[in-house]
């Protein structure tokens, strides 16, 4: 099987455009995450190499060199966030498994100060849609931080099953921290993920309401490595009620 097969590629649902990143994002990289270096903090995981706060593009080239160097050995489809063709994020499928498993992890991010558009389960929805239909993975997980309830409500309502609480899964803000694992697979969605977006339909396979289509779900995850989105009181609180802005 073609491992590259349906990347690169650029997706689009109204103003939100998912696009691969580019070497030249380097400069709107540094300075999104610098202006949300707050926002971001309770939910990245730890990269010594790349802080948060860099003056440098060293670090952010680097990076992006990385992870485009994934993209074309098929293990990554990492995107540009765009919203009205402003750069407000990032997101990856990345820690692809091919073979038996064709299996993958989701991590996100978006700028604070466009929170409550709908940006992120309508990019998730692009992202995963495309992961199922056209490059042929079969299962995704998110796998977020319990305390990151706005980023739960994004898996939540897009239909993502919770699965359990993985202890001390990954380094972030000083300490190793519990995960929640959601996941969904090309079964549970064959109509895909963006049409129950659109719709409205259900949160998840046992029927619970999710929210309306135009309910804040922007939220902040990790988007740089395969670990993964960092999202999510208590590891067993169903990601609800809506928190606002975390």
């Amino acid at each position: 099987m073609n491992r590259r097969q349906g990347w690169p590629v650029t997706l689009r649902e109204g103003p939100v455009v998912l696009r691969p990143l580019r070497l030249r994002d380097a400069v709107a990289l540094r300075d999104t995450r610098a202006r949300n270096e707050e926002w971001l903090r309770p939910w990245e995981p730890t990269y010594p190499e790349m802080p948060l706060r860099s003056t440098g593009l060293s670090p952010y080239i680097a990076m992006l060199q990385a992870i485009r160097r994934e993209a074309r050995q098929g293990l990554s489809m990492p995107w540009a966030v765009l919203y009205d063709d402003r750069f407000v994020g990032q997101l990856t499928v990345g820690a692809i498994v091919w073979g038996s498993a064709r299996s993958a992890q989701i991590g996100y991010w978006v700028d604070s100060g466009h929170a409550g558009r709908g940006i992120t389960p309508t990019a998730v929805a692009l992202a995963v849609d495309h992961a199922f239909f056209h490059v042929g993975l079969h299962r995704i997980e998110a796998n977020i931080r319990p305390e990151n309830r706005a980023s739960r409500r994004v898996v939540a309502k897009l239909g993502f099953r919770d699965e359990g609480v993985r202890r001390r899964q990954l380094h972030i803000d000083g300490a190793w921290r519990d995960h929640i694992c959601y996941a969904v697979t090309a079964e549970e969605v064959p109509h895909g993920l963006l049409r129950r977006w659109r719709d409205g339909a259900p949160s998840g396979p046992d029927g619970t309401p999710g929210e309306p289509s135009g309910a804040p779900g922007s939220a902040p995850g990790s988007a740089l490595g395969p670990e993964g989105p960092n999202g999510g009181g208590d590891p067993r609180d169903p990601a609800s009620p809506w928190p606002g802005s975390n």
